[in-house]
This record gives C-alpha cells, structure tokens and sequence, in this order.
C-alpha cells in the first residue's frame, strides 16, 4: 500500500487516506509525506459527504471487505471514479488452505472455489475496473481457472529498485553473516503456524547439527504463546517488532519461513534478496515469485528436509553464493519499479481514455453492482438507522 501511494505521489496526486481503524504505535507517518488522512466510520453517511466533498479522480480499496463496505457508496457519490481494488493477496486462498491444514486434508481448487469467502472475493474483483494481483500464481488462478477479462487484472507484486553491482559490494559476505533469522507480524496466522513448526520440530534438528547457532525471530503483535517460547539457552529468540526488517536480515546467514498455508507473495523473503539473504521456504512460501527462475535458497516442505536444507546452506558457501545469485536475478526480472510502475501507469491511462467502453465489456461486474451491492447498501442504511436510536 506504501508503494501505491509513492506511485501516486509521484504521478502529482492529492492523496486522502480513509481508515476506519484508530492509528497504533506503529502507524506510518502519511502526514510527514504529504498524504491527507481521514477517520471513516463504518455504516455512515458521513462517508457520503467526504466523498461529494472529495470528488476523486480514483478510489483505491484496501483489500475486497473495504470494497464491500464502502464501493456501494462510492458508486453512488462518484460514478466516473475509477475504481481499483489492491486484493493485497486471495483472501480466499489463504482460508481456504488454512482450513485444509487444520483439517489436515490435502487443498483441492475445489475446496477454494466452494468457500463463501471465494465467491465474495470474486465478485468484489469484477465490481471494481481494475484489481491489483500481486501473486503470479494467483493471476493463473483467476485468468485460467475463473477466467477472468484480462482486462480487469494487472499483475502488480512489489516494487523495488534494481540491484546493481554497488548495492553487491554493500552487502556482508559469507563469513560476516551469522544465525538464522525469521520474521513476520503476530497476527497474521501463517506467521504463528510457521515459528510454532520452528520451535517444536525443525529448530531442534537444526540446533543438533549446528550447536552454537541461533534463532532470531521479529515480528509486532506477537501473541503470549509465542513469547513464552523465548529460551536463549535453546538457541530460540522472540525478538518482538524490529525498526528495520532490512537490518535484521541483511546480518543474518539465512532467512526461515516454514509457510504452511498462505496465500500473495511473502515480502520477508524478497527483503531477504534485497539484503543477500538466502531462503530456507516452502513451495508455499515461494509461490508466485519467480516463474521458472531458480529459487533464492532451498524449497522444503517437510521438517526435516527444511532442517537439513537449512543446515547444508547454513555451512556450504558455494552453494549459499549461488543462491544470492538466484535471487538478484528474481528481484532484477520480477520486481524491478521502473517497469511494474509503468505498466501501472498505462493501465490505468487506458481505462481513464474509455472508462464506460471499460464497464461496458465488464457485464457481469454490472450485474453484480447492481445485485450484491444493493443488498449491502440497504443492510449498511439498516444499521445506520439502527444505530441513531437511543
């Protein structure tokens, strides 16, 4: 979300970022970049005057569930806005394979598809005219297997600059790398799936072959439970939120992320390629990142395949430069800014030069708009008034 509103920054945008949630010690300064901020509240009209007050050239929705709640009356107050949805990642898929993993049955697209939360997702990504995908996998799911216009999609993962030679010679070397680091926020539950496999199995096999190394892991938010599995004596540290993700895993010798279920890309692991970091990651944790292209590191799915990755990396140079290499080459062909930017910028030019062309190919976001949304127009107007009685 960053990225997008440097993007538009940079495009000579006024940007007003709306928010229903209260700021937190960890907020970014969006009033230090020049980005106005607004307090939205949920199921009011008052949205409808910031809006008519507004009269945006383009609404961006955090993820399909702000679409939901707030696309109705942003069709209703600004008709000719472009409407575009940052999905961040399917929502859908990561429920979907985080129920599978709890039930410990094997994911089917079938299980995907029959879920509820799929269906809404879905018809949020057709209301709107353009949605951000950050995840190639996922750009195959929806175009392949939903078959979704093309039209409606760009393919939008992270943006960063290309890594250059200077940035090579800024990195530590092999021998100045040390320990293992793993970072994520607490609340998101692959993140705490992932460092519980940690501590209880792939740690303790790792810590058998090498004796003195340690276990960082960073991460806001993180619940009891975890913190409670801090033990120096094991080698295992909970850390807590770190000011600087880059930091941390540019001094670590290897980055971990045993991902379970999940769905997007995982940013630990391309930071970990900005910072000449090689990965020890599932098939889950590297999917949709880098096509054909070799991965950053090894790509385990079980304990003590993971561990013994880790550990044959963790002490093999030649194999652990080979995959700096690796993922020089995923940041420099998948993620470089220059590129991604553009394309961003020509896809929403081509919308802007015919937007009622644009909806008008769009049948079934039509319908829908005016199907599903009035259900939650007249549902939000139902609590609006509920919510004005004493």
């Amino acid at each position: 979300m960053l990225q997008l509103i440097h993007f538009f920054l940079d495009q000579g945008y006024q940007i007003t970022f709306g928010s229903t949630a209260t700021e937190g010690e960890h907020s970014y300064d969006l009033k230090g970049i020049g980005v106005g901020t607004i307090s939205v509240v949920l199921n009011h009209s008052s949205f409808d005057t910031i809006l008519q007050d507004l009269n945006p050239d383009i609404v961006l929705f955090d993820r399909f569930m702000t679409e939901e709640q707030f696309g109705w009356r942003v069709f209703q107050n600004c008709p000719n806005a472009i409407r575009i949805l940052d999905t961040e990642d399917l929502h859908s898929l990561r429920l979907s394979r985080q129920l599978s993993y709890k039930k410990a049955l094997p994911f089917s697209l079938q299980s995907w598809l029959d879920q509820d939360q799929t269906k809404r997702e879905i018809a949020s990504i057709y209301r709107c005219d353009l949605s951000l995908i950050i995840s190639l996998h996922e750009m195959q799911l929806l175009t392949e297997v939903l078959q979704i216009d093309e039209g409606l999609l760009l393919h939008l993962p992270m943006m960063y600059d290309a890594i250059h030679e200077e940035n090579e010679n800024n990195w530590l070397n092999f021998d100045q790398k040390k320990d293992f680091v793993c970072i994520g926020n607490g609340k998101h539950a692959p993140n705490i799936d992932a460092i519980k496999s940690l501590k209880g199995t792939i740690w303790p096999l790792i810590r058998k072959d090498l004796t003195t190394a340690n276990l960082f892991i960073y991460g806001a938010y993180m619940p009891e439970s975890i913190e409670q599995m801090h033990n120096p004596k094991e080698g295992f540290y909970i850390m807590g939120h770190a000011d600087s993700a880059s930091e941390v895993i540019s001094k670590a010798r290897l980055n971990l992320a045993p991902i379970n279920f999940g769905a997007g890309i995982k940013g630990k692991l391309l930071n970990g390629m900005l910072c000449g970091t090689p990965s020890i990651t599932t098939d889950i944790g590297a999917e949709g990142i880098c096509a054909n292209l070799p991965w950053n590191g090894i790509i385990a799915n079980d304990a003590e395949t993971f561990a013994n990755a880790a550990v044959l990396l963790y002490q093999n140079e030649d194999e652990w430069s080979i995959a700096r290499e690796n993922g020089i080459a995923i940041i420099n062909d998948f993620f470089d800014k220059v590129v991604l930017k553009q394309n961003l910028l020509d896809k929403i030019g081509l919308i802007n030069k015919d937007l009622k062309g644009h909806r008008s190919h769009n049948f079934i976001g039509g319908m829908l708009m005016h199907h599903t949304l009035a259900s939650t127009k007249f549902m939000s107007k139902w609590i609006e008034e509920k919510n004005s009685r004493p």
